[in-house]
């Protein structure tokens, strides 16, 4: 991958390759890798996200998510002027995924406010909270890690299922009232 530097697992379940599928109940990842603060850089996060992602409901979202965060990235922040930044995806909790970018910093701080629509740009964070369910951003040093999780629904299991049923026993004949512990 053109300026992209290798993926690194810090979370504690195996190489991104090992990452299982998506219906697993453990969390996996986050699965992070460096890219040079270029604009060429972004399709190359954009497929890095899509291999994570595989076969998860959320994947187009969040891919479409990480193009706006590594631009706002390049574009806004010491990154896209020789810098870097870095991409990390995981799944966080069952049903939910999750996508960060953390630049090299700017004195501007990431806002989604209601979008000039007849401005050039300036909609992008807009359009990640929109289309997410939950996004935000954290100080990080040198910079700052902008985030966005998306959820799907995911089954739970019904109270009871988890133990065997237990018989009851016909109700006697005649007036009969359970009792409160019953």
């Amino acid at each position: 991958m053109s300026g992209a530097y290798p993926v690194l697992n810090v979370g504690s379940f195996g190489s991104a390759d090992a990452m299982g599928s998506v219906g697993s109940t453990r969390t996996r990842g986050p699965w992070v890798r460096t890219f040079r603060g270029t604009p060429a850089s972004v399709p190359d996060a954009r497929r890095f996200v899509a291999e994570l992602l595989a076969g998860c409901p959320a994947r187009d979202v969040l891919m479409t998510c990480v193009s706006e965060l590594c631009a706002n990235a390049i574009t806004h922040t010491a990154s896209g002027d020789g810098g870097a930044f870095v991409v990390s995806v995981g799944y966080p909790r069952k049903g939910v995924a999750r996508v960060a970018v953390t630049d090299e910093g700017s004195a501007s701080v990431p806002a989604a406010g209601a979008p000039d629509l007849t401005a050039e740009g300036g909609r992008g964070l807009a359009m990640v909270a929109a289309c997410t369910s939950r996004w935000g951003w954290a100080e990080a040093y040198p910079g700052r890690t902008v985030w966005a999780e998306a959820c799907w629904p995911v089954g739970v299991p019904s109270q009871g299922r988890d133990r065997p049923r237990r018989r009851r026993s016909p109700a006697p004949a005649g007036d009969w009232t359970p009792s409160p512990a019953a």
